[in-house]
């Protein structure tokens, strides 16, 4: 009764499952430029939020140098969007930085990014939530603030249990909250220059002046440093703008063109918003406020001289700060789309359990969207949701991932010229790039290293340990699995037998639950016949064609796993053909395979009702959480599935 109840109440929350072979639900979950820009492109147009606020604090006084700030900052987002363009032409199927790591500087790098990346979906949501729920309570009392880390984990879990559903479900609901932001931080910031229009042609005389003053005070290189540091602190301002490239596979066709449309819709407001941001804090001469962000504090002095005190001028600014906090819960939204996207790609090259790479019958990376979250709400618990903590934790992993990626696109460009091609302007701004994000990381560890900086090198170090373990686990089980599978693997495929032994419904029946290993599957067999000698008249053979992040990129890569499947099953048949064995087999695709394995059961059930299934189920020296977190346990959810019908299911060891 209760597993019933809780399958309704999940089906209500989550939806109804979805047919994977149907290929109008993919078209359905792919997104145009402009969902792209909202889904993935929210997290850096976010940042606008958090990171020109600690760029313009960290110039300690100095604020006319803002000015060079706002100028850099612009340009640093370009570079990065043009860098990121050349990654998604490179890599059309997606992965993004991991991809970029991993195929041109290597596998350790590509672990790396990879680990850098995951690191960075989780504070991604964190950061995101934290810094809207800020928005929100800085226009109410003081004594709320003790309900902010409450509202964050609460909010975080929200979001989590939406992406359960699917990708283009949360992006159409979150939609208007991304025009608002667009629309309120567009017209206030151009409100904010035109109102105070008068002070922009003085602002490069006085930004000199004070440029000179500082450097007969502390020197050139004092005010290098300070403006360096300034540009590195604000480096959350750029965090996001990966994300594309990272989540290639969700576009719609042509991918290459709905990227880079995609970036440049990104690039364009992320510069002018957080570009615009710096400038109006200068003309203002914004000050912080206790409880108030940088934002809040100049929206608020603009509206008041704007609007000359009028009530309308506080219902926008409440507003504007509504919508704020709601792009960032936009933006945390990425983080369930780039992270679980990471692990799968991760998955598929075995640094994380395979089980990350499976989807959830709304085809969507289930596990992956689960940790994202709980990690997320670990995250806040363990900072206290404090933004300004956060954020160095945040932008140190996404510059790890830039830098590499930049690297990468150096070594591919200088193979390219060295081949005869020319390519030295795509070099060049590879080389820029590196330069930028890599003088940032440095910059950024350096400086916040005792404030915090140090526990993301050690979480993303643990990241690192704990998958570099996993594929060391899997090249060994792979390697063992390999030597099975050779002992019964031919050049050539044996010829079908012409007139095969029928089948007899009313006879013993043995039923085998086969996966895509070869060795597995004989094994099981081998066994039955050794233990139930003549017994089965029949053998029937059983496999789900697993629908996983790897397979489910179009209509050729479905149909090469379907050809695999049944290639590896009339293995099998053709084998008990050879010796007289009466034999069939059943084959579906899906997401799910448990549940159509259940479903394939019931129907050999009800045509071979006197049968008994078998399958195999892996056995190590040392059996532990980890290698039953690292390998499915399908064998014994049949087992339960099975016995709850009366039907009979023996699982053979196969010791590994």
């Amino acid at each position: 009764m209760f597993s019933d109840l809780f399958r309704l109440l999940k089906r209500l929350v989550i939806g109804a499952p979805r047919n994977p072979l149907a290929s109008q639900h993919r078209e359905r979950m792919l997104l145009v430029a402009f969902l792209a820009w909202i889904g993935l492109g929210a997290d850096g147009l976010s940042s606008a939020n958090y990171g020109p606020e600690e760029t313009f604090l960290a110039l300690g006084g100095y604020d006319h140098l803002a000015l060079y700030l706002a100028i850099a900052t612009a340009i640093t987002v370009v570079v990065i969007c043009l860098g990121y363009i050349q990654v998604i032409e490179l890599f059309p199927s997606g992965g993004g930085g991991y991809r970029v790591a991993s195929v041109l500087l290597g596998p350790r790098a590509g672990l790396v990014s990879g680990s850098a990346l995951i690191v960075n979906f989780i504070f991604t949501i964190a950061i995101s939530v934290a810094s809207g729920v800020d928005a929100l309570f800085s226009f109410m009392p003081l004594y709320w603030q003790a309900w902010k880390l409450p509202v964050e984990i609460s909010l975080t879990l929200v979001l989590l249990v939406a992406n359960l559903r699917g990708v283009k479900e949360v992006v159409m609901v979150l939609m208007p909250i991304f025009i608002g932001f667009l629309v309120t931080h567009g017209g206030l910031i151009l409100a904010g220059i035109f109102a105070h229009f008068e002070r922009l042609p003085g602002l490069v005389p006085e930004t000199i002046a004070e440029s000179r003053q500082m450097i007969t005070t502390i020197g050139l290189g004092g005010m290098l440093a300070l403006l360096m540091q300034a540009f590195a602190l604000g480096g959350g301002t750029y965090t996001g703008i990966e994300a594309v490239s990272n989540n290639v596979h969700m576009l719609k066709e042509p991918r290459i063109r709905s990227g880079r449309w995609t970036m440049f819709y990104m690039a364009l407001s992320l510069s002018f918003t957080a570009g615009g941001l710096i400038l109006v804090y200068l003309l203002w001469s914004a000050s912080p406020e206790a409880g108030r962000t940088l934002n809040a504090v100049t929206f608020r002095l603009i509206l008041e001289e704007v609007m000359g005190g009028s009530p309308l001028g506080n219902v926008i600014l409440i507003a504007t700060l509504v919508l704020a906090a709601g792009l960032l819960f936009v933006a945390a939204n990425t983080g369930f789309l780039g992270g679980p996207a990471v692990l799968a790609n991760m998955a598929n090259d075995r640094w994380v359990p395979h089980q990350f790479a499976q989807f959830s019958n709304r085809l969507v990376t289930q596990n992956g969207v689960m940790m994202m979250g709980l990690a997320a709400v670990a995250a806040l618990l363990l900072t206290g949701g404090r933004v300004s903590v956060l954020v160095v934790l945040y932008s140190i992993n996404v510059f790890i991932s830039f830098t590499l990626s930049f690297i990468g696109l150096v070594v591919h460009w200088l193979d390219e010229i060295r081949a005869g091609r020319r390519h030295l302007p795509k070099l060049a701004l590879a080389i820029l790039g590196t330069a930028v994000t890599g003088g940032i990381l440095t910059v950024t560890v350096v400086e916040k290293f005792a404030d915090g900086a140090w526990m993301t090198v050690l979480i993303t170090g643990l990241v690192i340990a704990v998958c570099a373990l996993t594929r060391q686990h899997y090249e060994e089980h792979g390697r063992e699995m390999a030597k099975v599978d050779a002992l019964f693997a031919t050049a050539t495929p044996a010829p079908e037998v012409e007139t095969p032994p029928s089948l007899d419904p009313k006879k013993p029946t043995a039923v085998f639950l086969v996966s895509n290993s070869l060795g597995a599957g004989m094994h099981t067999l081998l066994a039955a016949r050794k233990l139930f000698a003549d017994r089965f008249r029949n053998y029937i053979f059983v496999r789900v064609g697993e629908i996983d992040s790897s397979s489910y990129k179009g209509e050729a890569a479905l149909s090469k796993l379907d050809s695999d499947v049944q290639e590896e099953l009339s293995y099998f048949v053709n084998y008990c053909h050879r010796r007289g064995l009466a034999a069939e087999a059943y084959h579906r695709l899906a997401a799910d395979a448990a549940a159509e394995l259940i479903q394939l059961a019931d129907k050999i059930i009800e045509k071979y009702p006197d049968c008994v299934f078998m399958t195999s189920r892996l056995l190590f020296e040392n059996e532990s959480v980890l290698t039953r977190l690292l390998h499915n346990q399908t064998a014994l959810t049949m087992q339960r599935e099975l016995h709850m019908r009366g039907i009979p299911v023996i699982i053979l060891p196969m010791k590994v």
